[in-house]
């Protein structure tokens, strides 16, 4: 793959591995390796290196890499981390905050909070990274994403800049309706201004929920389904009978039930196919069929592939 790229490499300032072991990077702690790995110094950079790759190779973008289910056979093609310092940045100018894509979601909370505006809390239980809060209209304790987004940066798969109104991106329950291929740089949040004694009080319940009903110390991925129009996910994980379920080294939490934890010895296509054991288990159940929130990338290591549940 590097030897596609040719000479002009050596242009890129950012780094650039071949065969990246990933399952370090991932909360789950699994995964194979990257095909390709890119971390782009800049936006410039990222730009630079697209224009470079060919327009058959896929590529994948991964942040903290909280919400991501890495195959075992690793990833096929390039992926692309925006971790360097300026996509974690932000610039706060009267009640908008303009933020990289690589920014902690807890760290946009406390930017917040420090320039007194209100309405970012939420992003204080958040463990993921502003580019997968675009993407997939992050929320918790009853606000998402949507709500303070004022327009989005973004890259083309060609390496071509441009800026997506509110209504452009498509917020919907845990979605954006933005082209797949694009790749998000940052954003621009808008909150009203809010007394900072009410910010830390919201943020205090946050955390003390995120304690009292997560399994935060554990090796998770947050919630493994999105919840069904008629409820919750864990209830209906709960109802079935799966509160502590286990498939090899992976488990249904026994705290929270909507999360699946890598006891310690777990494999991607554990986790999966427990998973899948779930779905189906519940659909047996109650007739709900459960819709994955965490997102499975890459390839099935030979002979463990994963059926996905259909009924």
């Amino acid at each position: 793959m590097l030897n596609r790229l040719g000479s002009s490499v050596s242009a890129l300032r950012g780094k650039l591995r071949a065969d990246q072991p990933l399952a370090d990077f991932t909360w789950f702690r699994v995964g194979g390796p990257a095909q390709l790995y890119f971390v782009p110094a800049d936006v410039e950079d990222l730009q630079a290196f697209l224009k470079l790759l060919p327009g058959d190779v896929p590529v994948h973008v991964m942040g903290l890499a909280s919400n991501s289910l890495v195959r075992d056979g690793g990833i096929e093609g390039a992926v692309i981390r925006l971790v360097a310092r300026p996509f974690g940045e932000a610039r706060v100018e009267g009640n908008r905050i303009h933020a990289g894509a690589g920014m902690a979601d807890r760290k946009l909370a406390g930017v917040a909070r420090d320039a007194g505006l209100g309405g970012f809390h939420f992003y204080h239980g958040i463990p993921g990274s502003l580019g997968g809060a675009l993407r997939m209209n992050a929320g918790a304790n009853g606000a998402e994403t949507t709500q303070r987004v004022v327009s989005a940066d973004a890259v083309t798969r060609a390496g071509e800049r441009l800026t997506l109104s509110h209504a452009d991106m498509g917020f919907t329950y845990r979605h954006s309706a933005a082209d797949e291929g694009l790749i998000f740089v940052g954003a621009t949040f808008e909150g009203p201004h809010t007394p900072k004694d009410e910010i830390d009080a919201a943020m205090a319940d946050v955390q003390q929920h995120r304690e009292a009903n997560q399994p935060i110390k554990e090796r998770t991925s947050g919630s493994t389904f999105k919840n069904p129009p008629c409820g919750s996910a864990w209830k209906c994980v709960d109802a079935a009978g799966l509160r502590g379920f286990s498939f090899g080294g992976a488990q249904m939490s026994p705290m929270h039930c909507n999360f699946m934890i890598n006891t310690g010895g777990a494999t991607a296509h554990d986790l999966e196919s427990l998973g899948e054991s779930v779905r189906r288990r519940d659909y047996e159940h109650s007739g709900t069929l459960l819709e994955w929130e965490v997102k499975r990338l890459g390839l099935f290591a030979e002979g463990r592939e994963v059926t996905p549940f259909a009924p």
